[in-house]
């Protein structure tokens, strides 16, 4: 389990217990200073665990406070797996086809198209292809952009299973950084998917946009 330390006003980690108690010995870290690790409801002196303080000769507890890296609105963490961010991924993916074609629907365009190439269907079609192609773009964007910024902090699928993105403290993230991360889905594309796949195998079940965009999926409580 990683491990949080602070020193000098300023933060630090995370680190194996084994390192922190090499710091300890090694008078980098001392008693006084307080540590963190998931599951601890606030930061406590490093003296005052029972993993490190059989390291400590002597304690010296600090009175300082300190943020909770990962205690978002939430609380501490519990990370989506790769599975249900999938189920995530196909229940959008319906939802995106469905609102593609109500509004392929609703521009008709496709008689002015075939009328103004009128015999080279394959202009016509090309050309059909090619605005559905960028009107899906610009839909899928804003549907995961604004909905993921928004109170809710997830898509239609994400909210079905009962996830939600947050930045590394577990907060809220903006507008901004939420297209930033839907567009880095393109790196973990091109990756063949290994950016996605990610998401099992990291610590904080991140795919490689997450990490790009400085952002975690957790489930909400």
């Amino acid at each position: 389990m990683d491990w949080f330390y602070a020193q000098n006003g300023r933060q630090a980690g995370p680190v194996t217990l084994e390192a922190l108690i090499s710091m300890l010995q090694a008078g980098h870290l001392l008693p006084g200073d307080l540590v963190w690790r998931e599951g601890m409801a606030d930061w406590q002196p490093a003296a005052t665990m029972p993993e490190l303080a059989p390291s400590i000769p002597s304690a010296t507890p600090a009175s300082l406070s300190y943020f909770n890296p990962l205690a978002g609105p939430y609380g501490p963490p519990i990370y989506a797996g790769f599975w249900m961010r999938f189920a995530a991924i196909l229940i959008d993916g319906i939802i995106l086809w469905m609102a593609g074609l109500l509004i392929n629907q609703g521009m008709g365009l496709e008689l002015p198209i075939l009328r103004h190439h009128g015999n080279s269907l394959q202009m016509a079609l090309f050309e059909m292809f090619m605005l559905g192609s960028a009107t899906g773009t610009v839909v899928e964007w804003l549907y995961h952009a604004l909905m993921e910024s928004s109170r809710y902090q997830a898509s239609l699928g994400k909210m079905a299973l009962g996830i939600v993105v947050t930045d590394l403290s577990g907060q809220r993230i903006s507008f901004g950084r939420a297209t930033g991360r839907h567009f880095a889905k393109i790196i973990s594309k091109i990756t063949i998917y290994i950016g996605y796949m990610m998401a099992g195998w990291t610590q904080q079940k991140q795919a490689l946009h997450d990490m790009i965009a400085g952002c975690l999926v957790i489930r909400k409580r």
